[in-house]
């Protein structure tokens, strides 16, 4: 007997060790040397490794950044997904463990007189017409793991796990980003707001001139309503600029976790200085940064463990059962022990028949469903590539239009000065003065806008290449 158990137990060991299905490994994408726009192709560094607090040092945008990160909802539910998942995972590392359970029954039965067991209760004169029967038993059951189910059920389990942390590093950086672009954002509409305000002082002392000029029948009425005009066109920009500075701190507010209100700046979008050195790094080393695409290659693992779940359902099962404890015919004598003493042990092979078709078909899906997972990780690191040069597009394309259009301002700004020296001359018109300062404002306002999108851009790239989930 302890020789058959012996062999048993080696043969258990040795089909434990048995794949029933090859797992695909992670595709090698089809990766560039460099980024397209990359400034160099030597530098492997990237910025995405500098935590985000050293990337962003602006002490205003820090604080909201800190506070989005631990308040905003997103972030709440990844950690709440994350809680929940390692829950999981914990549990099916308790499938390799018999189930054990304990029972506790008792049961009365009066049988039918003419029934076989009350015809032997009168038969064998027991003196009851009852037949009662109590139990106290422990029931354990295990199933052998010899196609590698409960393995692969562990490796899913913990791919999912990760999965959620790689979501989690997905959201913040996003927060960051979304923050941080919010922020710039917010100091455009601060500049452009001070455009506007200058530009209806410069039109209010250019009307009061005109006025002047029409007392002295210089000018005629339409001089003064062109530049009234003007003006009202330069003030109406004001209350738009302050709606949308509201709703911008409304909105990073409720980013941020928190309610509906202002926002302090102690800077200026001038002051704000741009990144000189970029570096993106490597295409190969963003790959493995960018949770987006880790997320992506742990589903591969997942998809993998699933094919392998789903081929051992159809292959038989070995199932080892065993129960012993306490049964009596009478309750005065069921703690009676040896005599109340029993014990049963059972093993059995189940193989699925009549579902085959619906398992096999089970098993057919799991491998397209791994077809389509791998088709996903391909696109995730093709979109991040794509992601990565887009922005370093921007940047460089931006650089040259901030400074032709800075270098237009400041030709704009010349020629309103001389426009409302020459006017004051009268050796210029009015109409070359409006049309001086409603260029200028035009000017000034893109140049601010030009220098919010560089900003963004910039933290964009940190975003695409993967930075922001780091401290």
């Amino acid at each position: 007997m302890k020789k058959y158990i012996n062999s048993l137990a080696f043969v258990l060991l040795i089909l434990s060790a048995c794949t029933v299905s090859k797992d695909i490994e992670t595709p090698k994408p089809a990766l560039p040397g460099n980024f397209r726009n990359a400034a160099t192709v030597s530098d492997t560094t990237s910025i995405a490794d500098i935590g985000w607090k050293s990337f962003f040092t602006d002490p205003v945008l820090q604080k909201l950044i800190d506070s989005a990160i631990i308040k905003n909802y997103d972030m709440q539910i990844a950690l709440k997904n994350i809680e929940a998942s390692q829950l999981l995972f914990k549990q099916v590392k308790w499938n390799n463990i018999p189930q054990v359970d304990f029972n506790l029954t008792a049961s009365t039965d009066r049988p039918s007189n003419n029934s076989l067991d009350g015809l032997s209760l009168k038969a064998y004169n027991i003196g009851t017409n009852h037949i009662e029967d109590y139990s106290a038993n422990i029931a354990i059951s295990w199933e052998a793991d010899i196609w590698g189910k409960i393995r692969n059920q562990s490796k899913g389990a913990l791919a999912a796990y990760l999965q959620t942390v790689e979501a989690k590093k997905a959201i913040q950086t996003n927060i960051v980003a979304s923050v941080s672009q919010g922020y710039y954002n917010l100091l455009m509409l601060d500049a452009q707001l001070d455009i506007a305000k200058k530009n209806v002082k410069l039109n209010d002392s250019t009307l009061r001139i005109i006025h002047l000029q029409y007392d002295a029948g210089q000018v005629t009425l339409l001089a003064i309503q062109q530049a009234d005009a003007q003006e009202q066109a330069a003030a109406q920009l004001v209350p738009q600029f302050e709606q949308n500075i509201a709703i911008q701190e409304n909105a990073l507010r409720v980013l941020a976790g928190e309610l509906p209100g202002g926002i302090e700046r102690k800077t200026t979008l001038d002051q704000m200085p741009i990144p000189t050195n970029l570096s993106a790094g490597v295409p190969a080393n963003m790959v493995s940064r960018r949770p987006d695409v880790r997320s992506s290659e742990l589903a591969l693992v997942t998809a993998n463990a699933n094919v392998g779940i789903g081929k051992a359902d159809m292959y038989p099962a070995l199932r080892i059962t065993a129960s012993g404890g306490l049964n009596s015919f009478e309750a005065s004598n069921w703690f009676n022990i040896p005599a109340s003493l029993f014990g049963i042990v059972g093993g059995s092979v189940v193989q699925p028949l009549l579902d085959h078709k619906e398992l096999k078909t089970k098993y057919e899906v799991a491998k397209v469903e791994r077809e389509k997972t791998v088709i996903q990780f391909r696109q995730s690191v093709l979109n991040a590539v794509g992601e990565v040069s887009d922005a370093l597009v921007k940047i460089e394309k931006l650089k040259s239009e901030q400074a032709i259009a800075a270098n237009r301002v400041n030709t704009l700004q010349h020629a309103t000065a001389n426009a409302n020296m020459l006017f004051k001359n009268g050796l210029a018109n009015y109409l070359e003065v409006i049309t001086a300062q409603g260029n200028v404002l035009q000017g000034e306002l893109e140049l601010a806008s030009i220098k919010n999108e560089q900003l963004s851009a910039v933290a964009e790239l940190y975003r695409s290449l993967g930075g922001g989930w780091k401290q």
